[in-house]
């Protein structure tokens, strides 16, 4: 091992068991240590600063060194530091952040149920829609689908929900029960000629074949990402969500929306739901609901389904499905304390006024050699790479391409993220500056001007 190597690196390499990595790759290379937050800055143990491109996981909406959050915590560590909501108790904090919630919510979403990341969320709500089907006596209602390329988390349930090979090979995902429909991704997969409305028109129609097929009785929910976060930053074609929501109104099939990464401000509104005018049956949300500062997740649904289920909770006995940190005091703290400072400082209107830096920025690339297309809303974006972006195709896998675009980014001081497809991805703390998504923007851009030179030199093209 390299003797230069620090303590945290060699203990990190030795001992911990890296989510979502190239183990191998860590072997030989270490890991990037993080050991403070300034901001919309991270800084490493040798004290490098990195603009932080993706917010960590899309989730640090208030930046890394938010004050307020942290006295929140302590406040609330001092007072309550943990109990339970089990058994009809529940702590004081955790009920004002549901109403506060609520008070936030599209319309019609009035319960909250608290969890703990955005996998349990969704997992919690594809139980949900099992449960719901039986307790109004329709026991063969229970099939669920997503799409392709999506994703909503990587347990059992929600990993059978993601749309993406990595988090089905070798896991034996997804299991029975989940389907998938086509990705709304207009750019790649539309037809020569064919408009977004149009391609919309034809998403809803495969979808409403998929249903007929499975058996509209059998079908209970369909889950989507207002944009999808993980599988490339995709945005909604025109039109889609509303052909897509009368399919499900026809047969009976629940509207499941995962704000995980959309919801708390991302696409310039509260929720995603509301920039696309999806009517939620069930919402999922995480990650901006404490800035990521603790982990906590909720999922919401309508005063309709939640006389279902204290009907069949009387009948039973029990509602049979919660954590033990469902609404955790700390988190609820946290939670609430962040929502207010969104309000106080009208972080909407920031993010709405500063997103067309972002989305000017990606597309003034839209022609670099390295670039098949810029897209984005809000303060979330992306580059697709592509080896010939005329006709749509993309690099070798192998080659690791999209690896080499975020390391000669690192080099530059800026965090931004591959996803499977040689995507760049954009998503910055909410309250980043014009000037910063600039410098941001500035680096990335020499970055893609390197791994330019890097792919020619290697034959790449």
């Amino acid at each position: 091992m390299d003797p230069s190597e620090t303590l945290a690196s060699r203990r990190d390499r030795a001992f911990h068991l890296h989510p979502s990595s190239n183990l191998a790759a860590l072997r030989t290379e270490g890991p990037l240590v993080i050991v403070r937050g300034d901001g919309v800055h991270v800084i490493d143990e040798a004290g490098n600063r990195y603009l932080e491109g993706m917010a960590g996981l899309w989730c640090a909406g208030l930046g890394f060194s938010e004050r307020r959050l942290a006295e929140a915590a302590y406040r609330q560590m001092l007072e309550l530091p943990f109990y339970h909501a089990f058994s009809n108790k529940v702590a004081a904090v955790s009920a004002e952040l549901a109403e506060r919630i609520v008070g936030v919510a599209p319309a019609g979403l009035s319960r909250v149920f608290f969890a703990n990341s955005g996998s349990e969320a969704n997992d919690s709500a594809v139980k949900l829609a099992w449960y719901l089907s039986n307790a109004v006596g329709r026991p063969e209602k229970k099939k669920i689908i997503s799409r392709r390329r999506a994703y909503h988390g990587v347990t059992v349930a929600s990993g059978s929900l993601t749309g993406l090979p990595f988090a089905h090979g070798d896991w034996d995902l997804p299991a029975p029960r989940f389907l998938h429909t086509e990705t709304p991704h207009h750019w790649r997969y539309a037809k020569p000629g064919e408009s977004e409305e149009a391609y919309a028109e034809r998403l809803a129609a495969e979808l409403e074949r998929l249903i007929l097929a499975e058996g509209p009785d059998t079908v209970a929910a369909f889950f989507a990402e207002p944009v999808m976060g993980a599988g490339g930053v995709i945005v909604p074609p025109a039109t889609y969500f509303e052909r897509v929501q009368r399919v499900l109104t026809k047969y009976e099939v629940l509207m499941v929306a995962d704000e995980v990464i959309c919801g708390f401000g991302r696409t310039g509104q509260m929720f995603g739901s509301q920039t696309f005018g999806i009517r939620p049956d069930v919402l999922t949300c995480a990650k901006m609901m404490t800035s990521g500062y603790v982990p906590m997740s909720a999922m919401l649904v309508g005063d309709g389904i939640y006389r279902t289920l204290e009907q069949q909770s009387e009948k039973l006995g029990v509602f049979g499905h919660g954590f033990t940190y469902s609404g955790h005091p700390v988190a609820a703290a946290v939670g609430l304390e962040t929502l207010r400072i969104y309000e106080e400082r009208d972080l909407l209107a920031h993010v709405r006024r500063v997103a067309p830096v972002l989305q000017e920025g990606l597309r003034a690339l839209a022609d670099h050699p390295l670039v098949g297309e810029a897209r984005g809303i809000g303060l979330i974006g992306a580059w697709e790479l592509a080896k010939d972006r005329d006709r749509r195709e993309s690099f070798d896998p192998k080659a690791g391409v999209g690896a080499q675009v975020v390391k000669n980014a690192q080099k530059r001081g800026a965090i931004v993220r591959v996803l499977p497809g040689d995507i760049i991805a954009f998503s910055p703390p909410l309250i980043i500056e014009a000037h910063e998504l600039r410098e941001l923007l500035a680096r990335a851009e020499a970055a893609l001007d390197e791994t330019w030179e890097w792919v020619r030199a290697n034959g790449l093209v």
